[in-house]
């Protein structure tokens, strides 16, 4: 994958590889030890099926191995994404 700012992130909408859209992107998870980033921060769309995810509140958890491209959409694998 292509190097990408943090900042280019900000407000992406996140979508399955089966096409379903899954939220906003609202921040980042960093493990600060080795500068990777560990996981993405959503906001689900209201509706959303959260079940099988890594969920705090009103914050859906997606490990960032699940990322298969990011372009004008964040599209992850939607197996990849649940804990």
């Amino acid at each position: 994958m292509k190097n990408t700012f943090s900042r280019s992130l900000s407000k992406k909408q996140v979508m399955s590889t089966d096409g379903m859209v899954i939220g906003t992107i609202r921040n980042i998870m960093v493990d600060l030890d080795s500068g990777q980033v560990d996981s993405l921060v959503v906001k689900p769309e209201p509706g959303f099926d959260c079940s099988g995810y890594a969920v705090d509140g009103d914050r859906l958890f997606i490990p960032f191995e699940a990322v298969r491209d990011i372009r004008d959409y964040i599209v992850v694998d939607r197996y990849l994404s649940k804990q």
